[in-house]
């Protein structure tokens, strides 16, 4: 299959000029690997922990593994070996100013993040990779994304076999990353509580209504929510708290990394269903909102996201806090642009922050403070 260059490779290689140790987190599948073979293959090994027998290499002797894979390395899965991050950290130590000597790569934020931060504070850059991005999807393919989503092999596949490569993906993520964290009981009732989130994309996340729908108790439901959260399937959207003077609404709105598992996961199989379906608005409000946020990760953009929502009905889809000045976003699935759409926006936002409000008609209209614009051409707008 060709390789297409991810966007997150030039500060990938920034990152190694400056932390002896760069950490590359994001969901499996997402194109980690990929990414580090075709740009250190020719300067770095590589050791994956997927491989049983390296798995055994180390704990056989740890040590002696360490004086083999010392300089240049590349080690993938390390959350299977977590012991290995205290020898990472003398290994650094050792030879602080050796900047790029380690890269890490993990699928679950849970343990990687945890042997992180005992063992590697101010030593690691982090980064994340997600699926493609709009810019990095080939141009035939780019309307088929938004139900299809962005995985890498897909993608390169023309999308062909994605039910039964969805399929593969999720069996394997249940069997395999949920049971290595210890944190589910009954898989059955983790996979229903997936496609119950599913039906409920980029709604607010009511955490007891989900545990009644299920028979679950409120601390389950919010135990799995980090497991799914961990391990880059979902994502929550929290709500913003500006002192605005009103009553606003404060649990998150949940959305997924991919739309192509929203989509397998709710029978959404064609165009015709995705454009008819129940979930239309939904899911193309979740691909607009992962499409950013992917801008955001891959640019490592210091910035929050946040949606906002009064108790009357005033909401704002997203809204992003660079620290120094905030965006507000409204989406919509409307080919045809009607003032009413930018009420909520301009009755929040200052004079001189940004709105926009992206949509899926051709005409633009734009003042010095809002722009009304097709939601391809902001995202394929390079950061």
């Amino acid at each position: 299959m060709p390789y297409i260059h991810r966007v997150l490779e030039n500060t990938l290689l920034e990152y190694l000029k400056i932390f002896p140790v760069v950490g590359v987190t994001g969901p499996r599948q997402s194109g980690k690997s990929t990414m580090l073979e075709k740009l250190l293959g020719k300067s770095y090994r590589y050791v994956s922990f997927d491989d049983l027998e390296h798995v055994h290499e180390f704990h056989s002797d740890p040590k002696r593994f360490m004086d083999r894979y010392s300089e240049r390395v590349v080690l993938d899965e390390v959350q299977r070996v977590p012991e290995i991050f205290s020898y990472i950290k003398l290994a650094v130590d050792k030879d602080r100013q050796n900047y790029g000597k380690f890269v890490v790569t993990g699928s679950s934020q849970f343990s990687f993040m945890k042997k992180v931060s005992e063992s590697l504070a101010g030593r690691i850059g982090l980064l994340s990779l997600l699926p493609f991005q709009y810019q990095e999807i080939p141009g035939s393919l780019r309307e088929g994304s938004l139900f299809q989503g962005g995985y890498p092999e897909l993608v390169l596949r023309d999308y062909k076999p994605s039910s039964k490569w969805f399929s593969s993906y999720l069996d394997t993520y249940l069997t395999r990353d949920v049971r290595d964290l210890r944190e589910i009981g009954d898989i059955r009732d983790f996979r229903r509580f997936i496609q119950l989130l599913a039906a409920r994309v980029s709604q607010i996340l009511n955490m007891s209504d989900v545990a009644r729908d299920l028979g679950l108790s409120v601390p389950t439901v919010k135990k799995w929510i980090s497991v799914l959260e961990a391990s880059y399937i979902v994502f929550l959207l929290p709500p913003f708290h500006a002192n605005l003077g009103k009553r606003l609404i404060k649990s998150p709105k949940v959305y997924f990394y991919d739309t192509g598992l929203v989509s397998y996961l709710t029978g959404v199989r064609n165009a015709e269903l995705f454009e008819r379906g129940p979930l239309y608005g939904a899911i193309f409000e979740n691909y607009v909102i992962s499409e950013i946020l992917k801008q955001e990760v891959h640019g490592k953009a210091d910035s929050e996201l946040f949606f906002y929502r009064t108790s009357n009905g005033v909401e704002v889809d997203l809204i992003i806090d660079r620290k120094s000045e905030r965006e507000y976003f409204e989406i919509k699935t409307s080919e045809t642009y009607r003032s009413e759409m930018i009420r909520p926006i301009e009755s929040i936002k200052k004079k001189s922050e940004k709105g926009y409000l992206l949509y899926r008609g051709k005409g633009e209209h734009s003042t010095p403070d809002l722009q009304i614009i097709n939601y391809k051409r902001y995202i394929e707008r390079k950061r």
